[in-house]
């Protein structure tokens, strides 16, 4: 459990720390954790159908509906950046249940918005809690998890976030007969509360942050719960001394952890896969999949429909992932999911370009949505938990999502304006060639991080960005 009960350097043999129980245990702590995945999901999904309605009751023009859409990565950005430092402060847990609190509070003022500018104030309040939950669930999840299964754990977290936007979308689909945006939104009261319960009364502390804030008997007492006495022993004092030689370590402290030479290349492929998840095109077609399926002649309700449809084939790829990750491995999966995202996002652009038949343009778009579900949508999140060493996982994790939402951001806001300037298919093409580019950045510098521990993926991070190995391992890369 500390640092994902990780074997010693350089072993390779089958993972025992955890007894069958122990591993159902942790199981069930991933899944209640990952309910800040959901409302990641949630919050993401219900604004595509909301937005139908509420450009109507607002008179909104397109840079407003725009806003609606990405003022809530604004405070998603801030919340993301912030949650290293308050997790290191606070405890993970603590600060997950707060976020739930938060999420509470900006659902309440969603609901009763009467105009722009309050809906505005909602959107950022609850971008502050998607922020901070979607840079902190990789960071617990990949302190609980034994080494074996990490990745498929790992990946609940998008398992959740998928399960979140088809939600959100029979959500829309139910109260879109009558309009009623307003109960859309107050759906996500119910996934709020049950973070904030889970967190209160179920889920552990990481026992990583008890070790570093000279909690270690709580610490001990946590793993033990899942493995045996001796491992609790051995996984606690081997933290101790890591925590130890990093406190010692000169010029290491604080922010600064994340750009000393031997953590920058995994800052470097974190904030680039950051960038590249986003500006492949994905959240343009999450957002907006029932306004891109109005321009193919169908009708409001007939759009939302759909776009349940492509809710679900994103949770049934997100399903196929989990199986495959810790089996086919992360780099196979990403190469694979951008090169089919490449292909079918190009092809997308081509429908609208030459005015294909509204079945293709769809048949298109879900072929895009399963690759991206497949591959680069979860193991993303697996690999910024994976590819930081322990020491800086929290703030590297933020700064990745940080990123991640800044490049949310700037891709939803301009989607529309974008469309309208050089057309809806030209802009699907810059998504492919974002694709293609990130496929060849993936391919060069990208490890392979299944069945390796820290210092293993550290040690091939800097053999793929052509870094000497130094003579010992820093505080910083220690498992």
């Amino acid at each position: 459990m500390v640092q994902g009960f990780s074997r010693e350097p350089g072993t390779h043999g089958p993972l025992t720390e955890v007894t069958p129980a122990g591993l159902r245990k942790i199981t069930w702590w991933a899944a209640a954790i990952a309910m800040g995945g959901f409302l990641f999901g949630f919050d993401t999904g219900v604004v595509s159908g909301a937005l139908l309605y509420i450009r109507k009751d607002f008179d909104l023009d397109s840079f407003q509906q725009g806003s609606v859409v990405s003022v809530l990565l604004i405070g998603s950005v801030i919340g993301a950046m912030g949650s290293g430092r308050l997790a290191d402060r606070w405890g993970r847990r603590r600060l997950l249940g707060t976020a739930g609190a938060v999420f509470l509070a900006g659902t309440a003022v969603a609901v009763f918005a009467n105009g722009y500018g309050m809906l505005l104030a909602a959107r950022i309040v609850l971008g502050l809690a998607v922020g901070t939950v979607s840079a902190l669930v990789p960071v617990y999840l990949s302190e609980i998890s034994p080494t074996a299964v990490r990745g498929r754990l790992l990946t609940m977290n998008q398992l959740m976030i998928t399960v979140g936007i088809l939600v959100a979308y029979l959500v829309n689909m139910a109260f879109s007969s009558g309009g009623h945006w307003r109960s859309m939104f107050a759906c996500g009261a119910v996934p709020a509360t049950i973070l904030v319960a889970a967190s209160l009364w179920m889920l552990p502390e990481s026992p990583q942050w008890q070790i570093a804030n000279g909690k270690a008997d709580l610490a001990r007492r946590s793993i033990a719960s899942v493995a045996d006495e001796a491992t609790a022993d051995r996984l606690v004092a081997h933290a101790q001394q890591r925590i130890k030689d990093e406190r010692q370590s000169p010029g290491k402290g604080g922010g600064r952890r994340l750009w000393a030479p031997d953590v920058r290349p995994a800052l470097i492929v974190g904030l680039t896969l950051a960038v590249v998840q986003q500006f492949g095109g994905i959240n343009t077609i999450i957002y907006y999949a029932p306004t891109i399926i109005e321009k193919t002649g169908l009708s409001a309700s007939n759009a939302i429909v759909y776009s349940v449809a492509i809710g679900v084939i994103n949770l049934v790829m997100t399903l196929v992932a989990i199986k495959l990750v810790d089996r086919l491995g992360r780099r196979p999966m990403v190469l694979i999911s951008l090169g089919v995202m490449a292909a079918f996002v190009f092809l997308l652009g081509l429908a609208f370009v030459a005015g294909l038949s509204s079945g293709l343009t769809l048949l298109f778009m879900v072929v895009y949505i399963a690759a991206f579900a497949g591959g680069l949508g979860p193991v993303f999140w697996t690999l910024i938990g994976e590819i930081f060493p322990p020491a800086v996982r929290a703030q590297g994790s933020g700064a990745s999502t940080a990123v991640n939402w800044v490049s949310n951001f700037l891709v939803s806001l301009g989607f529309l304006p974008l469309a309208g300037a050089i057309g809806q298919g030209e802009t699907f093409w810059v998504f492919a060639g974002v694709c293609v580019l990130a496929f060849l950045f993936v391919g060069r510098f990208v490890p392979e991080t299944r069945n390796r521990d820290a210092e293993q993926i550290q040690r091939e991070l800097n053999r793929r960005f052509g870094r000497a190995e130094p003579e010992a391992p820093s505080a910083t890369n220690t498992p």
